[in-house]
């Protein structure tokens, strides 16, 4: 049984996410913590229990969802795996940061390697990719079927959706990433968003007015 920690991160109220099971074998996915503050809050949390570190995964490379990737490399020697079409996303890090005034550290090594049909094992846990583009042009999505939860970065949130007003955007990507990948899943599916509170599958199907399960999208 997997355990998820959310800790909401830098400037822009990112949510950072470990996910662990009994192994205390641990992944890291969209590492956003930005400060001293949130590093030694994340730091202390790993290990308060005595987890183990094995992966660093990135939904996308916006500058909100990578600001702890260098820390992560220091730390624990992992490099973020990501998808290939992202690269240019993260190249613009730098620019985002120095646009928004705020501090940031590349990595030193990345690992562009997560495929439309990868498979991310941890400890007893499997999550599979998948590739669910328009809000970034290599944005993925982690899936555990087993235990119905899905780690969506800034696909689908409670109530919304992610932006399509940023460089590699494409809003008809978004609109059939959301109906063809993720509405499909069961309705009882957990969705932890990038930004904001968790939901259900179920829950946007019914009630989110950005895209519907039908065409009668807002964007």
């Amino acid at each position: 049984m997997s355990t998820i920690q959310v800790f909401t991160f830098n400037p822009f109220q990112e949510n950072t996410y470990i996910l662990c099971d009994s192994s205390k074998e641990c992944v890291i996915i969209d590492p956003g913590m930005s400060n001293l503050d949130e590093q030694d809050e994340f730091r202390g949390f790993i290990e308060e229990n005595n987890l183990k570190p094995v992966r660093l995964l990135l939904t996308h490379a916006h500058i909100d969802h990578i600001m702890g990737n260098h820390y992560c490399f220091l730390k624990w020697g992992l490099k973020p795996e990501f998808h290939p079409l992202d690269i240019p996303t993260l190249e613009r890090g730098g620019q985002s940061a120095a646009m928004f005034g705020i501090p940031y550290d590349p990595c030193p090594e990345i690992l562009p390697d997560i495929s439309e049909t990868a498979v991310i094992t941890f400890g007893g846990t499997e999550l599979k990719v998948l590739f669910v583009p328009g809000h970034a042009p290599g944005h993925v999505a982690f899936y555990c079927a087993e235990e119905h939860y899905l780690i969506v970065g800034d696909v689908l949130f409670n109530g919304s959706v992610g932006r399509v007003d940023l460089p590699g955007c494409n809003p008809g990507d978004l609109v059939r990433s959301i109906q063809e990948k993720l509405y499909v899943l069961p309705d009882e599916t957990q969705v932890y968003p990038g930004h904001g509170p968790k939901t259900t599958i179920g829950t946007e199907k019914t009630g989110n007015a950005f895209v519907r399960v039908n065409s009668q999208n807002l964007i």
